[in-house]
């Protein structure tokens, strides 16, 4: 592959080849890497949660967010806002994950709000009151990870947000029924 080139798909559109590790950050062109999630696969609710599970638990959260991308785009208008929430919370694990205090806390919180129009419902079994819970308390983590590194860089020390395990962390999609 051309490293100074674009990659593009059969039809032009601009794709990129390069490998990508289990949190979805670019490697080297060569480099072992993640398969990656194919995109625009169509899977039925059921399905969706059930891939989506496995791959948080697999501390692959930037693939389960793929997951939930497809059922956002290709299910009921309705449901929409429930799959991009749930999207949101996966690429909020992930930018934790990957140190990314700031970018996790707000898209932790971001996917929190877009499932509020969900709160005291389980769609397809989903628990959205204990994840709302979840992504709250871990961006609250995050976030107070970030404040106290911000502390340390003013008293001389490097700042950096720790990142966190994502397996670790990953959310309960449908926790047992009350």
């Amino acid at each position: 592959m051309d490293e100074t080139r674009r990659d593009r798909d059969t039809e032009g559109r601009a794709r990129n080849a390069r490998p990508r590790d289990g949190l979805g950050r670019p490697l080297p062109y060569g480099a072992p890497g993640v398969d990656r999630q194919p995109e625009g696969v169509v899977r039925t609710p059921e399905e969706t949660v059930r891939e989506a599970q496995r791959l948080l638990d697999a501390g692959m959260p930037f693939h389960a967010h793929e997951v939930f991308e497809d059922a956002w785009k290709s299910g009921p208008v309705a449901e929409r806002e429930l799959w991009r929430g749930l999207a949101q919370l996966a690429v909020g694990l992930t930018h934790a994950a990957r140190g990314n205090a700031t970018g996790g806390a707000r898209l932790l919180r971001r996917g929190a709000a877009a499932l509020a129009a969900s709160t005291g419902l389980r769609p397809y079994g989903i628990g959205v009151d204990g994840l709302i819970g979840w992504a709250e308390e871990l961006a609250g983590r995050v976030a107070a990870g970030q404040a106290a590194d911000a502390g340390a860089a003013a008293g001389g020390r490097t700042a950096g947000a720790e990142p966190v395990d994502a397996a670790a962390e990953a959310p309960c999609l449908r926790p047992p029924d009350p």
